[in-house]
């Protein structure tokens, strides 16, 4: 079987946030943790039970996100498995360290396929874009493919999440078109990955400081901005209380509710851009 590997544009990335190698329980079996500029999030009761990990984080990473997990799971104690949100490069940056390092199977929707296991990397990100000077340094940001087919596994049809009976899985493509957010019934609790997040991620200085608004997903890597629409509308009838996006801190209550009813009511205004690559 091929060699897993990493895209041959993977690097680390000089970026950061207040936030940065922080963590936050949200649940008891609930905790994020920001790597730069991005969340990962470890699902599972601390100490020494079974537990996934959602998503990879920045490239280059690998040893402080096992860190961080030994340090709430014990030493040794490796996730069942990984699920991929989508396969950008905040998302996948440490998958092949941590998935051969663990000895564990990753799971994504089949729609990311293509870029995961080495068939095309996705477009370059568009620099063009109205935004902050991060909009203008996603130039910087690694696209291609990577391949990690000898370990990756489709979820199920239907919404099931393996190991994790209370989740659901919901395809919320726009972003990408494959990406899925999970979302659990009993405390309506919502990881909406990059279909919207909550720090405006085009903008260095809210970024740094993580500023907390409902934004829409990230303009520059953003493809098909009807199907993102689309998506927020069906993340936005889950009525979520809390969420933790991909990027920024985590959110609840009536600050998120009139932040998704804005964001929505003015989709084209808020969050699509005037211009651009990827704009009809």
């Amino acid at each position: 079987m091929t060699k897993m590997r990493q895209s041959d544009d993977n690097r680390w990335i000089p970026m950061t946030s207040v936030a940065s190698k922080t963590g936050k329980e949200v649940a008891p079996d609930v905790f994020y943790y920001t790597n730069q500029i991005v969340n990962v999030i470890m699902i599972g009761q601390p100490g020494g039970g079974n537990w996934i990990l959602i998503d990879t984080g920045m490239p280059q990473c690998a040893e402080e996100i096992m860190h961080v997990a030994e340090g709430r799971f014990g030493e040794g104690n490796a996730p069942t498995a990984i699920i991929l949100t989508h396969g950008h490069f905040d998302h996948v940056g440490n998958v092949v360290h941590l998935s051969e390092a663990w000895d564990v199977p990753v799971f994504a929707h089949t729609l990311e396929y293509p870029y995961l296991t080495g068939e095309k990397g996705y477009p370059a990100p568009d620099t063009s874009v109205e935004g902050g000077l991060l909009a203008k340094l996603s130039a910087l940001y690694p696209h291609e493919a990577i391949d990690i087919s000898k370990r990756l596994l489709p979820l199920p049809d239907g919404g099931a999440v393996p190991f994790l009976d209370e989740w659901r899985w919901v395809h919320v493509p726009g972003h990408s078109p494959g990406q899925i957010a999970l979302f659990r019934e009993r405390d309506r609790l919502l990881l909406s990955a990059d279909a919207f997040v909550t720090v405006r991620q085009d903008a260095l200085y809210k970024v740094l400081v993580q500023k907390e608004e409902v934004h829409g997903p990230p303009r520059y890597l953003t493809t098909d901005w009807t199907q993102a629409r689309e998506s927020l509308r069906r993340l936005c009838d889950l009525m979520p209380a809390t969420v933790i996006a991909g990027h920024g801190q985590y959110m609840e209550g009536e600050a998120l509710q009139q932040g998704l009813d804005e964001l929505l009511q003015n989709f084209d205004e808020l969050a699509k851009p005037d211009h651009g690559r990827f704009v009809d």
